[in-house]
């Protein structure tokens, strides 16, 4: 099977494309890098040529508010455009658990933009909603310091592993259409605050991590429950401990650990 990953050289994208290979389809690495540009449609038409299925996991490249909504807006409607002239049986997009409650944010007004694109196209779609990665746990600690101090919500947090979410993605690759959202998320639940805390500490970086309510998060004030998953999410198997230990040397779990979350069952 044919099947095309628009961010294919991505963290998620690159995952995805190798597993996909792995199985035996056909996967198409297109970004602006491999000469498919979903913003001006270069490429599109001989990238999605005999294409079944469209995974789009690409992210803006500027995190303003305008910008983010511009190229949503405009990435959409050209790659679903093209899929229609391609016959296209299947879209996948990857989006954000809890975007329909982050509106405040920019960000997330752009990711609900696209996924109301998908919604109207016409073309038989699943729109994969993940909870935060493990990977990004760095850059969301950078934005929220300043200076010596980290500022972060308490809000409940289900993080996951990218390797999880590209392997539910090749999953759903092979299966039917959702017409609908499936959610994914980790296997623990823990705070957000704490989870700051711990990483930077597994990454002997002393800085203060602080809880915070009125801390942002890509803009948006967070409540408890904002960024958790419904009843019926698709649980990843990586815990962040077992995450931790598979990264480089000096990245070592200690028993603080333990005291972060709860596995979800």
């Amino acid at each position: 099977m044919k099947i095309v990953v628009i961010g294919g050289s991505g963290l998620i994208g690159g995952k995805l494309v190798e597993r996909l290979r792995q199985h035996g389809d056909e996967a198409i690495a297109a970004s602006p890098a491999s000469g498919v540009d979903t913003i001006t449609g270069q490429g599109l038409a001989e990238a999605l040529a005999g294409a079944q299925v469209v995974v789009d996991v690409a992210n803006s490249p500027s995190f303003e508010d305008q910008a983010v909504l511009d190229f949503f807006e405009t990435s959409g409607r050209n790659l679903l455009a093209a899929e229609r002239a391609a016959g296209v049986g299947h879209h996948i997009a990857l989006s954000v658990v809890g975007t329909d409650r982050l509106l405040e944010s920019g960000y997330f007004r752009g990711k609900m933009a696209q996924e109301r694109l998908i919604e109207d196209a016409g073309i038989p779609y699943t729109i994969v909603r993940s909870t935060q990665f493990f990977e990004f746990l760095g850059g969301l600690a950078k934005s929220a310091a300043n200076g010596s101090t980290v500022r972060v919500s308490r809000a409940y947090f289900q993080p996951i592993a990218a390797d999880d979410v590209a392997g539910a993605l090749a999953d759903i690759s092979a299966g039917e259409p959702a017409n609908g959202t499936v959610e994914l998320a980790g296997p623990e639940r823990m705070r957000l605050s704490a989870l700051v805390r711990e990483f930077l500490k597994e990454k002997h970086d002393e800085r203060d991590v602080t809880e915070d309510v009125h801390a942002r998060y890509f803009g948006a004030l967070l409540k408890d429950q904002t960024l958790l998953p419904g009843d019926r999410p698709r649980i990843g198997s990586t815990r962040f401990e077992g995450w931790l230990g598979r990264q480089p040397s000096g990245w070592r779990p200690n028993a603080a650990y333990s005291r972060i979350g709860h596995h979800v069952p």
